[in-house]
């Protein structure tokens, strides 16, 4: 028979007497002492159950599978908090459409997401003719879409990079329905020109056109 002297140190630091320590501890660990019957106990001490080192052996030996109930418990408790946290939290995997809020005027794109170079310029030359955007090239003299005066937005922007997802959605969508479509290049967001329609009931409508930069 072999006296496991951890337990038996453990059971003296929590109050149980040498003699009766050694006897409890006596091929056995703390879990083998917590679940030993009131019987197993008296037994194993040599002592009656109405005795009173019986009642306080009993105590210490109950309380201690208490404590580790206790703890079990809070654990429990505290995943199932982070659980319910996360599932009354939805903005957690929702993302916010900025485009969605009652202060943001409706934005666009000029012209289509996927385009060649030359059909964008094409589309943004004439969309932006009105405005006098049309100036010749300091260099070579011959005339130029001169769109980077207009007021900058980066493309980090919030309403930037939601025009930027949906885009993409879509784009990925004709992709999958037509192995032959021409995905949108990489960064094929910059250098495009953003349209800003407000409308107001006094004053209407008005117009406004910014150019997507991806710095200052």
């Amino acid at each position: 028979m072999v006296v496991k002297s951890a337990t038996k140190k453990r059971l003296m630091e929590l109050g149980v007497s040498e003699e009766y320590s050694h006897k409890l501890a006596t091929d056995r660990n703390m879990t083998d002492i917590k679940n030993m019957s009131h019987d197993d106990v008296a037994s194993t001490l040599g002592i009656s159950k109405d005795a009173e080192e019986f009642i306080t052996t009993m105590q210490i030996i109950a309380e201690q599978g208490s404590r580790r109930r206790a703890a079990k418990k809070s654990t429990k408790i505290t995943i199932r908090a982070k659980a319910v946290d996360d599932m009354d939290r939805p903005e957690i995997t929702s993302r916010f459409n900025a485009l969605n809020h009652e202060l943001v005027p409706h934005q666009e794109l000029v012209g289509p997401a996927n385009v060649s170079p030359e059909e964008q310029l094409a589309i943004e030359t004439e969309e932006l003719a009105p405005w006098r955007m049309i100036q010749p090239d300091p260099e070579t003299g011959e005339d130029r879409l001169a769109k980077e005066l207009l007021p900058k937005i980066l493309i980090t922007d919030p309403v930037v990079q939601v025009i930027k997802e949906v885009a993409e959605s879509e784009d990925n969508a004709h992709l999958q329905a037509n192995p032959d479509h021409r995905p949108l290049a990489a960064g094929w967001i910059a250098d495009r020109v953003l349209k800003v329609i407000r409308r107001s009931p006094s004053a209407g409508q008005s117009i406004a056109y910014r150019l997507i930069v991806e710095g200052n």
